[in-house]
């Protein structure tokens, strides 16, 4: 098919034509959707936030929110909380991310708002705890012994400076002077050494994590709620259906055109009829199935054009009339023809019957049906010849070669082919012409009827 298929008129002509069937098809998807709710028993989740004080770089913040999703937070908490499971199944409801202004907020989800809430404050808690260890507070010697022994030389090295100055000699020689100014700039440098390694220490300029008041309950659920998946369904089902029928239509073989119907016969097109399309629905609305085909909208082809507006009744008739005429004109001598339908193609079996009516002055015409999936045509008796009556969309190239070739196995020569196309029945008017503006009537006469359709 050509890619007129995937322009936007054309989902437009698919949703005009088939809106039936999409609509039931998203309630479907919807009552899915409802239905797997109950797999996905509803959820809440609350959230608690957590200062970090002092300067922080981004990638320290990330660290500090990965510790707070740590197995060793969550095992604590459920240990805490005596959540059934353990910490095993609680890893999967606990997330924590860092935030604008040096906060993690760290998240956690339960079965109700109350055990939501719950979770994320213990949450809270035990990260901070376990980041005050981690970080060096003063219970754990191990972790302190370094920059306190530190100060504490630095407190006896001060000392030490202090008897020095006073051991020095008291008067005012150039010496002591000297040695006094020396031990004074030492004590200078040990001071603002010290001032350094106290702003350098993470123990004291980001120490002191703050839980930021407690995790507010939820009021909604978490997502995927059910109404979530109720509109998940049915926009699922919506788009399925669209893309079926995209793919259909990009996959569909049948022919269209008067030039590739008569190729595929190798005949020739002997015109152009038209049947109401209001005639063939009604024709059509023979089987158990047809009031259902009819409410989704399957009783018609979405992607081929709308049908025109249909011309006078007089007009018709003259399209089979010139018909038959041309059918004289490729059979010199009388003869009988089999018109060949093709079974199954309502609007080709109206236009053969009209046919048949028209043709009053020969040839004779016989109709028979045959099927397209095994096809089989009466073999050549009285009738020595067929014409192939069809509409245009319904078949394929490979189905109309098999109704060629049974034609010729039965020894039927193809003398024609007749198209028939579906047209929309004109408006009634509402008032009567003017007696004044009467139209005339042509009468068409046997040998106007060989002029061109």
């Amino acid at each position: 098919m050509s890619d007129d298929t995937i322009r936007l008129v054309t989902i437009g002509r698919m949703f005009r034509r088939r809106w039936q069937l999409l609509a039931v098809l998203a309630v479907v998807g919807a009552l899915v959707g409802y239905g797997s709710s109950v797999f996905f028993p509803p959820r809440y989740t609350a959230s608690a936030s957590v200062l970090l004080p002092g300067q922080w770089e981004e990638r320290e913040l990330l660290t500090q929110a990965e510790i707070a999703a740590s197995s060793t937070v969550v095992d604590r908490a459920a240990t805490t909380l005596r959540w059934r499971g353990g910490g095993a199944r609680l890893r999967d409801r606990v997330s924590a991310k860092a935030t604008d202004g040096n906060i993690i907020k760290i998240s956690g989800t339960a079965d109700t708002p109350e055990g939501a809430q719950r979770l994320a404050d213990q949450l809270a808690q035990q990260f901070v705890a376990f980041t005050a260890r981690i970080a060096g507070d003063n219970s754990d010697p191990g972790t302190a012994a370094g920059p306190e022994a530190l100060r504490q030389k630095v407190e006896q090295t001060n000392h030490r400076i202090s008897e020095l100055a006073n051991a020095a000699d008291p008067g005012q020689t150039v010496e002591s002077v000297q040695v006094r100014t020396e031990l004074e700039k030492l004590r200078t440098a040990l001071q603002e050494a010290m001032k350094k390694l106290d702003q350098a220490d993470p123990a004291t300029s980001k120490a002191g994590m703050v839980v930021m008041g407690p995790a507010a309950r939820p009021a909604g659920e978490a997502p995927p709620t059910r109404t979530q998946l109720t509109v998940a369904g049915a926009l699922l089902f919506l788009v399925l259906a669209v893309v079926g029928h995209l793919a259909a239509a990009r996959v569909n073989r049948r022919l269209r055109t008067e030039a590739e119907i008569t190729a595929a016969l190798g005949a020739t097109l002997l015109g152009t009829v038209e049947v109401p399309g209001e005639r063939a629905a009604r024709a059509e609305g023979r089987g158990p199935w047809t009031w259902l085909r009819r409410l989704l909208g399957l009783d018609g082809r979405w992607d081929m054009p709308v049908p025109p507006m249909s011309g006078d009744e007089e007009g018709s008739r003259i399209r089979y009339r010139r018909v038959c005429a041309r059918l004289r004109e490729r059979l010199p001598a009388p003869r009988r023809l089999l018109v060949v339908v093709p079974d199954g193609d309502e609007i080709a079996r109206l236009a053969a019957a009209e046919l048949v009516a028209q043709a009053k002055s020969g040839p004779l015409l016989r109709v028979v049906d045959v099927s397209v999936s095994q096809p089989m045509v009466p073999d050549r008796g009285t009738e020595s010849g067929a014409l192939v009556v069809l509409s245009a969309g319904s078949w394929t190239a490979e189905d109309l070669a098999g109704v060629a070739e049974a034609c010729a196995d039965a020894e039927h020569e193809v003398v024609g082919v007749v198209v028939a196309r579906a047209v929309r029945a004109r408006t009634a008017r509402t008032a009567a012409p003017s007696p004044h503006h009467t139209v005339p009537v042509i009468v068409v006469g046997d040998d106007a009827r060989r002029g061109s359709v």
